[in-house]
């Protein structure tokens, strides 16, 4: 019988899970979706409702509760001032695990787990834009060329 044993040990340590949720949980409030493996989609839900809801509260405790939990600033900021406005009137079910199929492999079933109404720029935060090059070289190297061939011809003269 399974008395008293409430989460998923996905084949890890406590230490090695505790610093796994962590990591999503940071992943997850900077991407806003994330595609992962079904029982770490389904193990993650519970955690960030729960840090969402904490973060509604908006009181310096809750903060400091916050990064001892996630241990990044820049997350907690954006649970206090834009997670927190976006879900004010929404109580819980902030997030939903979408099933993507099966992995390539070993065949795992996998997950995308994304926020409710989720801002879709967010995913391309890291992303950056590439401007095209111009082709400056090859006129230089023609303009370098042609000088040596006439210092040639100089010479021979």
């Amino acid at each position: 019988m399974r008395h008293k044993i409430a989460f998923r040990k996905l084949n890890r340590t406590s230490e090695h899970r505790k610093a796994l949720f962590k990591n999503m949980l940071n992943s997850i409030i900077k991407y806003e979706q994330i595609t992962t493996t079904l029982p770490k989609a389904k193990e993650l839900k519970p955690k960030i409702d729960k840090v969402i809801t904490l973060g509604k509260r908006n009181t310096l405790q809750t903060k400091k509760t916050l990064f001892s939990r996630l241990q990044d600033k820049s997350s907690v900021d954006k649970i206090v001032k834009n997670l927190s406005q976006r879900y004010e009137k929404r109580n819980g079910g902030y997030c939903r695990v979408i099933r993507a199929g099966f992995r390539y492999g070993d065949d795992a079933p996998m997950a995308i787990i994304e926020l409710v109404d989720r801002d879709i720029k967010a995913k391309k935060i890291d992303i950056k834009e590439t401007k095209p090059v111009e082709k400056t070289k090859p006129a230089i190297e023609s303009k370098s060329k042609s000088k040596e061939v006439d210092k040639k011809s100089k010479a021979k003269k």
